[in-house]
């Protein structure tokens, strides 16, 4: 299978788990909670479930390792290539009600993502990329409608002269984040949740996303995609890229970025 038509399969998937999602956000539903304390809802095991499906059908050659079913000890193994779901990342903005949650899939393939979908159905937004191709794009998609509208091209942009516009985690920020920005010059400062920090990166709305704490790789690997395939990076404090298929799938601190240095001196 190509990869043009694999990322279209995964397009559907985060669109049918996007929907799932939705409906449970538009009604009543319980909090509850992780071994690790991490909050959860019926829309992420919903959301899971419909994209395990949908892969299963279509892709069934496919080995995925999705944040749930690792949660319930259900990790497959893998070879160089596997493909990484997070079903609902943003969980805290899902309870909040505030819109700013994504359905996440993304192929990783020799240790980087080469292919990656991210869908916010509250906001209507999705952005898909092919790192190979360096081909990038988003799209309206309501989750009420049954067709993607017309795609457009992103691309990261040079940054401003007088100074960057910084996204930085809403439930997550950190001291370390605040002592790392004040090593940059700072236009604006933008809060926002999920993956969708990656996707204002890659489609030139920002120009630096850092990451002073712990990630798992399925939050990040669909949105690294995009922005790798909008022309950006993710790379780690020693300077060397964000890998994935690491021992326990936990991501050390990133910096994404577009055209620039990512990393200031010390």
């Amino acid at each position: 299978m190509s990869d043009e038509a694999l990322l279209d399969i995964m397009i559907d998937a985060a669109l049918a788990g996007g929907r799932s999602a939705f409906e449970v956000y538009q009604g009543h539903f319980e909090v509850q909670h992780k071994a690790d304390d991490s909050p959860v809802t019926a829309a992420d095991h919903a959301a899971e479930q419909v994209i395990l499906e949908h892969l299963g059908r279509h892709a069934p050659t496919l080995v995925v390792i999705a944040e749930e079913e690792v949660a319930q000890g259900r990790t497959p193994h893998h070879g160089a290539e596997f493909v990484l779901v997070d079903p609902l990342d943003g969980t805290r903005e899902f309870v909040q009600r505030n819109g700013e949650f994504t359905v996440n899939i993304a192929l990783v393939r020799d240790g980087a993502p080469v292919l990656g979908v991210v869908y916010a159905p509250a906001v209507a937004a999705l952005f898909a990329g092919d790192a190979a191709a360096g081909i990038a794009w988003r799209s309206e998609q309501d989750p009420r409608a049954g067709k993607v509208s017309a795609r457009q091209p992103i691309r990261v942009r040079t940054p401003p002269g007088d100074g960057l516009t910084v996204v930085a985690s809403r439930s997550h920020r950190s001291v370390a984040t605040d002592g790392y920005l004040a090593r940059v010059k700072v236009a604006h400062l933008v809060s926002i949740g999920s993956s969708l920090k990656f996707c204002k990166v890659a489609a030139g709305e920002a120009d630096l996303y850092p990451r002073l704490g712990t990630t798992m790789e399925w939050d990040t690997a669909a949105g690294h995609a995009v922005l790798a395939a909008a022309g950006g990076r993710v790379i780690t404090g020693t300077g060397a890229p964000l890998v994935y298929g690491k021992p326990g799938y936990r991501n050390p601190w990133f910096v994404a970025c577009g055209a620039m240095d990512a990393l200031p001196p010390e």
